[in-house]
């Protein structure tokens, strides 16, 4: 057995293992097992990484088990280990060991712990099997498992009902998507006679201008298919459309926030663009749609996270805009710079998640931004590794020095690709400059909200109760969510009853006056901040460390070696932009620094002021341009209303009526009446024999 095989399958093994043990062999076996077999995996994952760093490492298929044979089909069951599943090796395992690890402290004090880690090495494993897959139908199977796991895993706290909701919604608006990417496959299949990616990608040039037909009309074959294929990338990776779970998905426990949506679940569309990146190739006007649709959701997710007061929400929407991203550079046809922006946002997306759930567990599982502030001086473990996130995530850096933080150097090389690519990547260039703007006001207003400022503890629920249950009172279970009323962008809500003080249950003057009540808030426990420093060096170093590899360009020889098709005169084009270009993504960056420190240090009565002159604009951000509502309108309601009337009308009314409780009314009609005529009299027995004869005799004589 080589290495791979004990990466793939050693956190199946460990999901088997603590889910079937649960409490066996106490609540400490499932921990250590998961996270034992994560980090292994991740031990394992960098020597193969790093092989094909120094070229050392080829492309290899390793054969498991032959799957299934019926006609044309033929299924086996391989691993291909190339360059591009070296990366997603790296990052899905390092990751998922960090939060295996984290999650020992922030779910400590959780009842069905052997539960949360089995399901997290479940999704690991369906994620393995996903980048590792050789054909479409074992890619298919990750892209279903990693679905299936994220329910539960977005519905672990199932006695809430948002959490069954959101989980809910997530599968349901997935296999939307996944119907488009199963159409794909069959269309592949249809047209190549084979799921094998190798040999799909070896042959599409052949079909490049060729036809099919298609919902009555004739239409580019490649085109269709690749049209396909992408519909599933959308809701795996929530672009702009099928975008609507993502940010319901932090009703889960912020680990899980952190895994799927840093980097698991939500990169396996950029994956599967990048696998099959031949295909796409000969696809131009598919690829000018994966342009489109990744420009407007970077732009969409942006202006929405402005808004946003839940610290969770903030950074799903940050996800969201930066998949954006990744899409529209593989659009333009830079594959490599969209496989380095997945690489570094995995590491600082994850850090910032996971600092969140820091500040959450610090806040007593509050999670509004507008009740935190002065916080850096309470956990400042917590504050300095999220700075490093946000630092990575605005791009800070020095281009003439070409050092920077990790997004300094990936998000960068996607602008400069998109402005490098011409017609509609300048277009998305423009975007992209834009977001990064938002990017960076919304960052470091999270950052202000939560870190500087005066202490609003003392207006927290949460808060109070955190008092109230430490001065003798039963303690109370809270979730991650909350339901504070809505005042303007980012002030705290007033108090329900301005006659009353707020709890504080023996706090000093001084300490209800500056806004603390009395509380402190405590640094995590080591398990937590020892995931939060090893990713900060990650966000830091990243960057400057790997993009080399990724996206210079001799990479296409040296590092991907036909893994991803790589334009090596864009590679040149991109590096060649005039100066203005490279440095348009560090001066918005600092646009939206300056904006965030105005608005929230300097003059922090501006975001109120806003809202109230424009608050159309508010209210159309805040509710996410009301896709929600559109879609209850156009989808949902309708739905419930086509259920209602086959349950009601078609079912019970009609089928159940003349079909089982029809006939059970109709017996026990007969029944009652057979019963009546079984009085028990002899005269009624022969008055009945009686009319029996008397039927008989009159049959006879009138035949």
């Amino acid at each position: 057995m080589s290495s791979i095989h004990f990466i793939v399958f050693l956190p199946l093994l460990a999901a088997i293992v603590a889910g079937f043990s649960n409490r066996a062999f106490g609540i400490a076996f499932p921990k250590i097992a998961t996270t034992g077999a994560l980090l292994i995996a991740a031990a394992l994952s960098w020597p193969v990484f790093i092989g094909f760093m120094t070229g050392a490492s080829e492309p290899q298929v390793i054969q498991v088990l032959t799957w299934m044979r019926s006609g044309d089909l033929d299924v086996s069951w391989a691993l291909r280990v190339d360059s591009l599943t070296a990366v997603m090796l790296v990052v899905v395992t390092s990751v998922s060991a960090l939060v295996h690890l984290y999650s020992w402290g922030y779910m400590d004090e959780d009842p069905d712990q052997p539960r949360f880690f089995a399901y997290l090495s479940l999704f690991t494993f369906a994620m393995l099997m996903l980048v590792t897959a050789d054909n479409l139908l074992q890619m298919f199977f990750g892209w279903e498992g990693v679905g299936l796991a994220s329910y539960l895993l977005i519905g672990f706290w199932f006695k809430k009902p948002s959490a069954n909701a959101a989980a809910i919604k997530a599968f349901v608006v997935n296999r939307v998507g996944d119907l488009g990417f199963m159409l794909g496959i069959f269309g592949v299949f249809l047209v190549f006679g084979t799921i094998s990616i190798p040999d799909i990608l070896e042959a599409a040039p052949g079909y490049a201008g060729s036809t099919i037909g298609f919902l009555g009309y004739r239409v580019d074959t490649l085109t269709v298919l690749c049209l396909l294929l992408f519909v599933g990338a959308m809701g795996k990776s929530a672009q702009l459309g099928l975008h609507t779970w993502l940010p319901d998905a932090m009703e889960g426990p912020t680990p899980v926030s952190a895994l799927i949506h840093a980097a698991t679940m939500v990169t396996a569309g950029v994956f599967m663009v990048c696998r099959l990146s031949p295909l796409f190739e000969q696809a131009p006007i598919a690829l000018g749609f994966v342009t489109f649709v990744g420009a407007a959701t970077c732009l969409f997710a942006a202006t929405v996270g402005t808004t946003q007061t839940d610290i969770k929400r903030v950074i799903a929407y940050s996800t969201c805009s930066q998949l954006g991203y990744m899409f529209f550079a593989a659009g333009v046809g830079m594959y490599g710079a969209a496989m380095f922006h997945l690489f570094t946002h995995a590491f600082f997306k994850a850090l910032l998640f996971l600092g969140a759930g820091s500040v959450i567990h610090a806040m007593h599982h509050e999670q509004d931004m507008r009740y935190y502030g002065g916080l850096r001086k309470h956990i400042p473990v917590t504050f300095w590794t999220m700075m490093a996130g946000t630092l990575a995530i605005t791009g800070v850096g020095v281009y003439w020095f070409h050092a920077g933080f990790a997004g300094f150097h990936s998000k960068d090389a996607i602008l400069e690709a998109a402005y490098a690519a011409g017609g509609g990547g300048v277009a998305a260039f423009w975007t992209g400059v834009f977001a990064a703007l938002l990017t960076s006001f919304y960052s470091w207003r999270l950052m202000f909200l939560t870190f500087w400022g005066k202490p609003r503890w003392t207006q927290s629920e949460h808060i109070q109760h955190a008092l109230h249950d430490s001065h003798g009172h039963d303690a109370h279970h809270h979730d991650d969510a909350h339901g504070h009323a809505v005042a303007d962008a980012d002030n705290p809500p007033a108090q329900e009853d301005a006659g009353h003080e707020p709890h504080t249950h023996g706090a000093s003057a001084h300490e209800v006056q500056d806004g603390t009540g009395g509380y402190r808030p405590h640094e995590s426990p080591l398990p937590m901040m020892i995931p939060l420093i090893v990713l900060s060096i990650g966000a830091v170093f990243a960057g400057f460390a790997f993009n080399h590899y990724f996206i210079q360009p001799e990479a296409g020889e040296i590092f991907w070696k036909g893994a991803v098709a790589f334009d090596e005169h864009l590679a040149h084009a991109m590096h060649d932009v005039p100066d203005w270009v490279k440095l348009s993504a560090t001066i918005v960056m600092l646009l939206g620094l300056f904006g965030a420190f105005v608005a929230y240090i300097w003059k922090p009565t501006i975001p109120a002021r806003f809202t109230a002159t424009f608050g159309l604009l508010y209210k159309f951000l805040l509710n996410k341009w009301y896709f929600d509502e559109l879609y209850n309108v156009l989808f949902v309601k309708p739905a419930f209303w086509f259920g209602r009337l086959f349950w009601k009308r078609g079912d019970e009314g009609l089928i159940d009526r003349f079909g089982p409780n029809g006939s059970a009314a109709a017996v026990k009609f007969g029944s009652v009446l057979s019963g009546r005529l079984q009085s028990g009299y002899v005269y009624s027995y022969a008055f009945v024999m009686l009319i029996g004869l008397t039927a008989a005799v009159t049959w006879v004589i009138t035949r």
